[in-house]
């Protein structure tokens, strides 16, 4: 990765570069992104396209990697939330459901998969940024209600905990998306998604005082 980017030039018209080769490869892929069509997306002649970029292979590189910054998981919304658990947990689901349905999330996800045999670490990146990184937020977070009493001690795995918890907000919607597109889901559907996900997982890991917050 040192090499390539040692070939990477920057100049005035980078930015104007990389914002053409990202519509074109987020419209057609890889494969089906030619030189020429990024060149008149950008409004810049394939001179000026080769001289930041000698192959497409560096573009596509360039391209992606600021796409993982974006998809980049902090947990700082989670962070400071003095919130009942069922409340944090709703707020936590909308977050995650909102992203996978959001033009960004779906869109960078269906280029990670399509593209991960031919650019395997960079799908690997994708992973750790985003999902990886989502577990692990939320793992801390289940840890730290269990101290408090609100979930059970005796579930096995905490991380495969949070990963449920996140399955259960996209599993109804990321593949309606994906397939159908955007308008195929509504707020109505998204916030049933979220209700239905948080009344699950705290009815399998809260203890009495979690779930009487979900029936009251």
């Amino acid at each position: 990765m040192g090499n390539e980017e040692r070939l990477v030039t920057r100049g005035r018209k980078f930015g104007q570069v990389l914002e053409g080769a990202r519509r074109v490869f987020m419209r057609d892929g890889y494969e089906g992104a030619s030189v020429d069509d990024i060149a008149r997306e950008a409004a810049v002649s394939k001179a000026t396209l080769y001289s930041y970029f000698p192959d497409k292979k560096l573009m596509f590189d360039a391209v992606f990697r600021e796409e993982l910054e974006r998809e980049r998981v902090d947990g700082k919304e989670l962070v400071g939330l003095d919130l009942p658990v069922d409340q944090v947990l709703r707020f936590t689901g909308h977050l995650i459901a909102n992203h996978a349905v959001s033009e960004f999330g779906s869109r960078t996800l269906r280029l990670a998969i399509a593209e991960a045999e031919r650019f395997p670490g960079l799908a690997a990146e994708y992973y750790q940024l985003g999902p990886a990184a989502l577990q692990k937020t939320l793992e801390r977070q289940l840890r730290h209600w269990q101290k408090e009493g609100m979930l059970r001690d005796d579930i096995p795995d905490l991380n495969l905990a949070a990963d449920s918890f996140i399955q259960l907000n996209t599993v109804r919607l990321k593949d309606r998306v994906m397939l159908t597109g955007r308008d195929s889901v509504d707020d109505v559907m998204i916030r049933r998604t979220v209700d239905n996900a948080v009344t699950m997982f705290l009815r399998a890991f809260g203890t009495g005082m979690a779930q009487r917050l979900i029936e009251t």
